[in-house]
């Protein structure tokens, strides 16, 4: 058979998950898997209605408009493909899933008619700009890692949940303010200086900015009344060279149990309240200390 063309027999290898089809009407293969297989010409699964779930990985695809025939597609994974262009297809009205990871995409297009959509990942791509999903009203996951962003775009009202975006050029969080079921946000690797933008997530639990700009401790500011947050991660940012950088970003976001990959402990939430807001009792014994201290120090007037 022609090179990269997939045929009959390759696809039936792929097929599998028999069940009852979306319609009720018959039993049918659900499932298509056929990571690997070089190929680059899958025209012929216009044929394949009834599938569910498609899964084309590691291949050389760079066409999808099979997809068009496909009204019951909830999955479609075709990362690591040759793919230029953006759900060229007819949108299978339930499609829920899609992974475009790993293709050579250079835009995003509008997706008004993908209402079902919860999950998109588009990491590793040529993207500069967030646009067209914002009739996206089920989306939880969007990633969008090892673009080229420079700025946070394209998000209002959305129900985001994990929003991955490191490895860009974003130099502001700005954007996120409406994204009010945010728990996950990963800006590593980007030119952020400020943490304002960060404030007033309620849901908010992990904050990942390693390996950005964000130089003074007063930054911190903008988290710290996050009820939430629990994992913070500023490893690779010049605020951590400021002397007493560890007890006082402690101390500033008391909620937090992991920071910079390194677990929190009590103790350590103790000593950093002890160091910058230490209640009275320490406060007296620190004078005490201090008095005893100088009084030694004092030389002895010998009463006459």
């Amino acid at each position: 058979h022609l090179e990269g063309v997939l045929d009959e027999d390759t696809a039936a290898e792929g097929l599998h998950t028999f069940g009852r089809s979306a319609p009720g009407t018959e039993y049918v293969y659900l499932h298509l898997s056929l990571p690997g297989r070089e190929l680059s010409d899958i025209s012929i699964l216009s044929g394949y209605i009834h599938l569910q779930k498609m899964e084309l990985s590691s291949n050389k695809i760079n066409d999808l408009s099979c997809v068009s025939h496909m009204p019951y597609l909830v999955e479609l994974n075709a990362s690591k493909n040759e793919l230029t262009t953006y759900f060229n297809f007819k949108a299978p009205k339930n499609l829920r899933e899609v992974d475009f990871s790993h293709n050579q995409i250079p835009k995003m297009k509008d997706l008004s008619a993908y209402h079902s959509l919860t999950k998109l990942l588009l990491d590793f791509n040529e993207i500069e700009e967030i646009r067209g999903l914002e009739e996206c009203h089920s989306l939880t996951q969007l990633g969008l890692s090892h673009n080229r962003l420079t700025a946070i775009s394209g998000l209002q009202n959305l129900p985001i949940r994990i929003l991955n975006l490191s490895f860009n050029q974003i130099e502001k969080v700005n954007g996120l303010k409406s994204l009010k079921t945010l728990q996950k946000v990963d800006l590593s690797n980007n030119k952020i200086n400020s943490l304002q933008g960060l404030e007033e997530h309620d849901l908010l639990e992990v904050i990942n900015l390693e390996d950005n700009q964000v130089a003074e401790l007063s930054e911190l500011k903008w988290i710290e009344d996050l009820p939430l947050l629990r994992v913070l991660n500023l490893l690779k940012n010049p605020l951590r060279e400021k002397g007493g950088y560890w007890l006082s970003a402690i101390f500033m976001l008391l909620q937090i149990t992991e920071l910079d990959l390194k677990k929190v402990s009590v103790e350590e939430k103790v000593a950093a309240v002890n160091e910058n807001d230490p209640p009275p009792e320490v406060v007296a014994a620190e004078d005490h200390r201090t008095q005893v201290f100088y009084s030694t120090r004092q030389p002895q007037r010998v009463l006459d």
